[in-house]
């Protein structure tokens, strides 16, 4: 007899089915109902939302990754591979998050690796796993098992000039043929990941030259790069990933990232407290200043707000709320030297 509140539904629609094959395959559900053709034909797009300032480079794993989906590329090796060049804090790592989010349903799609904590030849088993006989045998790798159990993901490797030339020649195989064998044997499948690397090689040249030639062209940067990536990385290597290179941030590029940063302070104010935020243009001055000074970037706004802005703002908030006061809005505003300036409005 069917409970009042049965564990299955009766009819089976569109989203139970996609919910079983999600159980079965690892495809993240979302994926499974959304329209890929429209994400795919407005990928660039999708991602430029959040990663602000670099158009070039996302339109080139745009157009890689639309060639991959409707099966125009080889059927071996990931859905791309891109090695992302530039200095810190311009949107490389944002662009992996973005990725997952769009074509995999979620950031919790995204396996990050920091291949500087690969720098020697025996961590080449950390990532898939140890053979028979060794300490370790049957647990799995990093690498290995994160994507046996999410086949359909983006695999970040950071920083990835740091890894030792045996961990590099690891990947070999997955570029070329879309497979890792694990320490077990197991063939693990790479064919349905995008992989991004990212590297800070040749960012001084780059922003050297960019200083002296704010007009240059994709060409003069990728013939700039070509000797020094030729000079750290294996010929064949080099052939198997499309290099992709993020300029430093323009100051309206950072201004809109800073405006975003504090749109979503303002949201959560409102959603948790009913506050109305103004933000002074002093403040947006400020933030945009410091993340222009050299090896900041746009990552610098998230440092300013947690260890300069947030901890106040929250000390306030519990101050008012111990008072048993209910403030109806915030003005933030910067003093070069108090700091975060704060006005609470009452009734």
């Amino acid at each position: 007899m069917q409970h009042s509140n049965p564990l299955l539904s009766v009819d089976v629609d569109v989203r139970t089915v996609a919910t079983v094959i999600a159980d079965w395959t690892g495809v993240p559900l979302s994926s499974l109902m959304k329209d890929e053709q429209t994400d795919l034909l407005t990928l660039e797009n999708e991602i430029g939302q959040r990663v602000v300032g670099q158009n070039v480079p996302l339109t080139a794993i745009a157009q890689r990754l639309r060639a991959a989906k409707t099966g125009l590329t080889s059927e071996n090796g990931p859905q791309g591979v891109f090695l992302l060049v530039g200095p810190s804090g311009v949107g490389k790592t944002e662009t992996a998050l973005a990725l997952a989010d769009v074509l995999y349903g979620g950031e919790k799609s995204l396996i990050t690796i920091n291949l500087s904590e690969y720098q020697e030849p025996h961590t080449v088993s950390q990532l898939k796993g140890s053979p028979p006989g060794y300490v370790g045998y049957g647990q799995g790798g990093i690498l290995t098992e994160a994507v046996r159990k999410r086949p359909y993901s983006v695999v970040l490797l950071d920083e990835v000039e740091k890894a030792h030339r045996d961990v590099m020649n690891l990947f070999y195989q997955v570029f070329d043929r879309g497979f890792m064998r694990d320490g077990e044997g197991r063939e693990i499948d790479f064919r349905n990941t995008v992989i991004l690397m990212t590297s800070n090689l040749g960012s001084d040249h780059l922003m050297q030259l960019l200083d002296e030639q704010p007009d240059a062209t994709e060409g003069d940067l990728h013939a700039l790069l070509r000797p020094i990536l030729r000079h750290h990385f294996q010929p064949a290597l080099l052939a198997r990933f499309q290099t992709v290179i993020y300029r430093p941030l323009s100051e309206p590029a950072m201004r809109t990232i800073v405006e975003m940063k504090l749109a979503q302070v303002s949201k959560r104010l409102h959603r948790h407290y009913g506050l109305t935020t103004q933000i002074d243009e002093s403040l947006y001055d400020a933030l945009v200043a410091a993340c222009l000074l050299p090896d900041t970037g746009a990552r610098n706004v998230d440092s300013l707000l947690n260890q300069q802005i947030l901890p106040v703002l929250s000390q306030q908030l519990l101050t008012h709320m111990a008072a048993k006061q209910k403030p109806q809005s915030l003005r933030l505003g910067w003093d070069d030297e108090e700091g975060i300036v704060l006005e609470f409005t009452h009734d």
